[in-house]
């Protein structure tokens, strides 16, 4: 493969997002000016980057390219609409945390400070004062749980 035509991380989870958005695009449980029927654009690049942290592509496809955003995005309009409100917020939290650490959103960090940060999410000692109403650790909970049901 000639060096031009290959595609970094970054950009492949972006081509990976527009494509999964598009498959959906049309039922929206929120009205958004999103293509997603629930997360907005910024909040779907948040969840791919962590949800690829947590499963990463090797051989196999990785969490993104399995459709494991879309499954979550699906799920927040049905069965876990309960939780709407804390993917919102724990997202929005993690851009927060990474703005304040990094000073860059999340889906915009190399690899090993996405995977740091996702350890501090993890252990619950995640800087911002968002986590203060919301676990980090819960919220990263559900991430992996969606996430692992998403791609099984």
């Amino acid at each position: 493969m000639q060096p031009s035509l290959r595609l970094n991380r970054r950009a492949f989870l972006q081509a990976a997002l527009t494509a999964a958005a598009a498959a959906g695009a049309g039922v929206a449980c929120s009205r958004n000016e999103s293509p997603w029927r629930f997360f907005t654009i910024d909040e779907a690049r948040v969840l791919a980057s962590m949800v690829d942290q947590i499963i990463p592509p090797d051989q196999d496809a990785g969490a993104v390219w399995a459709g494991v955003v879309n499954y979550i995005d699906r799920q927040l309009c049905g069965p876990y609409q309960s939780l709407q409100m804390v993917y919102r917020q724990g997202l929005g939290a993690v851009d927060q945390a990474s703005h304040s650490v990094h000073g860059r959103v999340f889906a915009d960090l190399e690899s090993h400070q996405q995977i740091e940060l996702l350890h501090r999410l993890e252990e619950g000692k995640a800087p911002t004062a968002v986590w203060k109403q919301l676990s980090s650790a819960e919220f990263f909970g559900y991430v992996v749980d969606h996430t692992m049901q998403g791609f099984y």
